[in-house]
């Protein structure tokens, strides 16, 4: 059984999204334990990539400062070691197809099943090209995390039936971003979803409070939060941890 589906055993999960080495890899090992210690169930570990063309502005300016410091991947694989010697919930790359090509996917992916990366999310990958990366991933026991928009309407039984891991549901059209509500159906998404499969699904893109979050949470398996959570680290910089753990605390108790 894939170790994500312990962040979902018998609760909503919270999952919280942070850029590594946004403003520097020290303070994002310091957020993530923070983010732990409050209560994060699964935390998604962006990889910088010079062109994310899912994120909005607020995730494209900690993708530019973290490359601006010259992080590499094989830095933020280095940060993971020191955090698995303590944290044990389950953790997930976000980046793009080709910051794993470029790196050597056997090896880039190879490295995450020994480091202790659980799955690996690729916005930038068609499911219908998924096969190159999903054999690697299955070589490694790597769960390659499908993504379903509102736009995936006849694919989204498809894309369920063949998911591990847990699903990424992307709540809005358009990139990530904050926003004041939320207009996409959805528990009808779910339900399509939970007849296909029995994986559990999340829901990610705009969530940033904790009403919009237990909302999200109530007609699905958990939330995703990213530019909430990075717009306090652009606000705080190095001190961001102790704001963020408390944010964190106040998502997951909504979900409670």
């Amino acid at each position: 059984m894939s170790k994500i589906h312990e962040a979902f055993a018998d609760k909503k999960a919270f999952i919280p999204f942070i850029t590594c080495g946004d403003p520097d890899l020290e303070t994002t090992e310091k957020i993530i334990y923070s983010m732990v210690e409050n209560g994060a169930d699964l935390i998604e570990l962006g990889i910088p990539f010079s062109d994310p063309t899912a994120e909005g502005p607020v995730i494209q300016g900690a993708n530019i400062r973290a490359l601006s410091k010259g992080i590499t991947t094989d830095d933020i694989f280095d940060l993971v070691r020191r955090l698995r010697q303590t944290v044990t919930v389950p953790m997930v790359f976000m980046t793009y197809a080709n910051v794993v090509y470029s790196y050597d996917a056997d090896k880039f992916i190879s490295t995450c099943s020994e480091i202790g990366i659980d799955g690996l999310i690729l916005p930038d990958l068609p499911f219908e090209e998924k096969d190159e990366f999903h054999s690697i991933c299955k070589k490694y026991g790597v769960d390659l995390i499908s993504l379903i928009a509102p736009t995936s309407e006849n694919r989204i039984s498809m894309i369920a039936k063949e998911a591990e891991g847990f699903i990424y549901i992307v709540s809005s059209l358009g990139v990530t971003g904050v926003r004041s509500e939320i207009n996409t159906d959805i528990s009808s998404m779910v339900k399509l979803i939970q007849e296909n499969t029995d994986i559990p699904c999340a829901v990610g893109f705009g969530i940033s409070t904790p009403q919009q979050a237990a909302k999200m949470a109530s007609v699905s398996d958990g939330a995703i939060v990213g530019s909430a959570i990075i717009k306090l680290i652009e606000k705080y910089g190095k001190n961001a941890a102790k704001p963020v753990g408390e944010y964190v605390k106040s998502m997951k108790d909504a979900l409670r």
